[in-house]
């Protein structure tokens, strides 16, 4: 249904969209995994035709965005980052006027408005002014907006950025209705959890570029069996290289004051020995945690850090 191929812009020397290309399926909850500046709003406002790019193309059931930009936008709904929402009216009256702005009218806007309401949890809500809705609420709103007119597609760029976790969940509730009703989402997000739990495939984004993109049990898989252990403490780093450095499977992977991450292979010494050995090495430790194979751990594989830095 969507297709972007070697898709490029550049902001003076900043390249920060480097020959990203996908395919979206239809009624696919398609995900852009990566830290901030990573280019993932950079890609979703080249897919919504707000930014032309310097190279690529995209296409919607293979209609050229760049060729029929208007055919191709009355089929998309957007969900920015920043709200785009007027203060001073209500958000049955903010849905009213964007929902006119697609076309809707009569009893068919009033259904809609009726319908999104709903879906994002703010019906008992909706006569009163959003200057006095809390930040949540607003992104509630926000996400209702993007899809008052029934789109075919969505493009979702972090809309649960710096919420409570309540009205996150409410969201994320919302977004699963969207797709289970069989519209094609493009999520874009910094939080492993809401792309392991949200996404049918996801793409790991940095600097510009994909890494790799599958379902979620294909990107563990390339993983490996590999664990990730981190230790803190105020210790020597070299004094700690030298405790693992004989240790088969064993790779420090992430270094810095007071804080190193190694990879272990389950099939070398295994996490159990090789614990032992860091417990027993007699350095002074703060804390030593593991995790098993994940999105994280591939990010880091590919990336050389954790995808929360």
């Amino acid at each position: 249904m969507i297709e972007a191929t070697g898709l490029v812009k550049s902001f003076g020397s900043l390249r920060a969209v480097d020959g990203v290309g996908f395919q979206v399926q239809k009624g696919e909850l398609y995900g852009l995994l990566g830290p901030n500046g990573a280019g993932k709003t950079t890609t979703m406002s080249m897919l919504a035709g707000l930014l032309a790019p310097d190279e690529g193309q995209i296409r919607f059931d293979g209609v050229d965005l760049a060729v029929r930009p208007l055919e191709v936008k009355r089929q998309l709904g957007v969900v920015p980052q920043e709200p785009a929402l007027y203060e001073t009216l209500s958000a049955r009256e903010n849905l009213r006027f964007w929902g006119g702005l697609y076309g809707l009218a009569g009893r068919e806007l009033g259904a809609a408005v009726d319908r999104v309401l709903e879906l994002v949890g703010l019906a008992d809500r909706a006569s009163e002014p959003i200057r006095g809705y809390s930040g949540g609420m607003k992104r509630r709103l926000n996400l209702a907006l993007g899809l008052v007119h029934g789109p075919r597609v969505v493009l979702m760029d972090e809309p649960t950025v710096g919420i409570d976790p309540q009205a996150r969940l409410k969201i994320l509730e919302a977004v699963k209705g969207v797709t289970a009703s069989g519209t094609t989402v493009i999520y874009t997000t910094h939080y492993l959890e809401e792309a392991e739990e949200l996404c049918d495939r996801i793409a790991i984004m940095d600097h510009g570029k994909i890494l790799a993109e599958g379902t979620l049990d294909e990107l563990i898989r390339r993983v490996g069996g590999r664990e990730l252990v981190t230790v803190r403490g105020a210790f020597s780093p070299d004094a700690l290289r030298g405790v693992v450095a004989s240790l088969p499977g064993v790779a420090v992977t992430t270094e810095e004051p007071g804080r190193i991450v190694l990879t272990v292979d389950r099939t070398g010494r295994g996490v159990v020995e090789v614990l032992g050995q860091i417990l027993g090495a007699g350095l002074d430790l703060q804390g030593v945690s593991v995790q098993p194979p994940s999105l994280n751990m591939l990010f880091l594989n590919l990336t050389g850090r954790e995808l929360r830095d």
